[in-house]
Order: structure tokens, then C-alpha cells, then sequence
């Protein structure tokens, strides 16, 4: 089930996302005992974070993971990972083993996206050629159509075996959850605002096009909710 929704601008976009991540934790936690959350990097996000921070959760119950990561250390400014604990992690009273950050630190992406394939397969209980399904998966999308890790004709969008790979921006390599995994998910929400994105996004809801070319297209749960939040500016062409 897909939705488009387009909200007035950026902060009542942020407060839609809120609203359905609160739903989301409610509903999950009444019918089990954890709720895991993956999360997307970039600005649009940061004020999300920030208003979770505020808000009494049941933070041992709650699981925290991320759909990519830059590599670069967990101190690096570009570090989605030192953004999400900035913004939200280190403000509320979650348990450290609550927090499951995309290693970087093995000097190659290869064998640190494996570490983390084998985390999340240990996590999540995963018998061979099982995908985990997170409750919400958080997306962006960039001006090129790109979400997560997965960029433009690289060979990340390829990859359908494995839950992590490593995805390729300009030469700089990054940790990403595959397309497999982001379709599993419970709840989708796409966060897309500002008028650089227009372009994109009318490639993304044609009825025929490129994945290739702008990959946000391959997310198509087949059994979850994918919400399209945009502001104005980003979506206002929709009618």
C-alpha cells in the first residue's frame, strides 16, 4: 500500500513522520515485545530526531539500526551514526545495546558490510536467504533519485543475496542495507522535501521508467505501508 502525502512545508512534514513513528511503536509494541527502527542519514531527518528525543518511550524495548552509513569514523561530521546520537541517542535513556550502528572501522567496506550482514542475521534469528523486516525503515531521497546507499547504475543495486553491501558515491565507498531488506520492512517512510527533488520524484511515480537510473523507484514493498512525505516544494506538483 503506497501513500503520497504532501504537507504544507518541512516542519509539518517532520510532524507527520513523528506522528506515524509514534503509531508505529505503539501498534508494535502492543503485539511485541521490541520495536526496531532503521534510520536514514541527511538533514531532512535531523528535526525528526530531535522531537523523538522529547518524547517518554519505552527505550529498552526500542531498537535502533541505520539503512547506511558514510565510511568514515563514528566521530566523522559526515557520520550519520554521530548524527542520529546527537540529535536523539544520546539524549534519551536507551540502552547502549539498543544502538546498532554500521561498523566502519575494519579498513575495508567489504568486510565490515559482511560484519554487519552477520549482525542482523544473529539479531533478527534469520535462517539462510531470510530477509529481516524492520518495523520502519526511514528513506531519503536525493536529487539523483537515489535512497540509502544505493546511487544510480552501481552495482550495490544489484545485489538481492546478501542484507548488506557496499554502495559507491563518487569513488567514496559507504554501507548499505540492500534493496531486499529496505522492501521487507513493516512501514516505509520517505522523507523528501525542497524543490531539487521535483525532478526526481516525477521520474519515481511514473507509471514506466528507469530504476536504474533513479533507484527510489525499487522500493515497492509487497507487504508493507510506504508513505511518500513531501513538502510543498518538493511534491507541490502532484494534484
Amino acid at each position: 500500500m503506497t501513500k503520497i502525502e504532501i504537507l504544507a512545508d518541512k516542519t509539518a512534514l517532520v510532524d507527520r513522520a513523528k506522528e506515524l513513528v509514534l503509531a508505529q511503536i505503539e501498534t508494535t509494541l502492543a503485539e511485541r515485545d521490541r520495536f526496531t527502527i532503521a534510520l536514514s542519514g541527511g538533514s531532512t531527518p535531523k528535526p525528526l530526531y530531535e522531537a523523538l528525543a522529547a518524547e517518554d518511550l519505552p527505550w529498552e524495548k526500542i531498537h535502533v539500526f541505520w539503512g547506511d552509513e558514510r565510511y568514515v569514523p563514528p566521530t566523522h561530521p559526515d557520520s550519520n551514526e554521530k548524527m542520529a546520537r546527537e540529535a536523539w541517542l544520546d539524549r534519551v535513556a536507551i540502552p547502549p545495546e539498543n544502538i546498532h550502528p554500521m561498523p566502519t572501522g575494519a579498513g575495508d567496506p567489504a568486510i565490515d558490510a559482511q560484519t554487519h550482514d552477520l549482525e542482523l542475521q544473529a539479531f533478527f534469528g534469520l535462517s539462510d536467504g531470510e530477509f529481516p523486516r524492520f518495523d520502519v525503515m526511514l528513506l531519503g531521497m536525493g536529487d539523483d533519485g537515489h535512497t540509502a546507499s544505493l546511487f544510480p547504475h552501481t552495482e550495490a543495486l544489484q545485489v538481492c543475496d546478501r542484507l548488506v553491501t557496499v554502495g559507491n558515491k563518487d569513488g567514496q565507498p559507504r554501507i548499505t542495507l540492500t534493496i531486499p531488506v529496505l522492501n521487507r520492512s513493516r512501514c516505509i517512510l520517505f522523507l523528501v522535501a525542497g524543490a531539487n527533488k521535483q525532478t526526481a520524484l516525477r521520474e519515481v511515480f511514473a507509471p514506466e521508467g528507469d530504476s536504474q537510473s533513479y533507484p527510489s523507484r525499487f522500493i515497492q514493498p509487497q507487504d508493507g505501508e510506504l508513505f511518500w512525505l513531501l513538502d510543498e516544494a518538493a511534491g507541490g506538483f502532484i494534484k
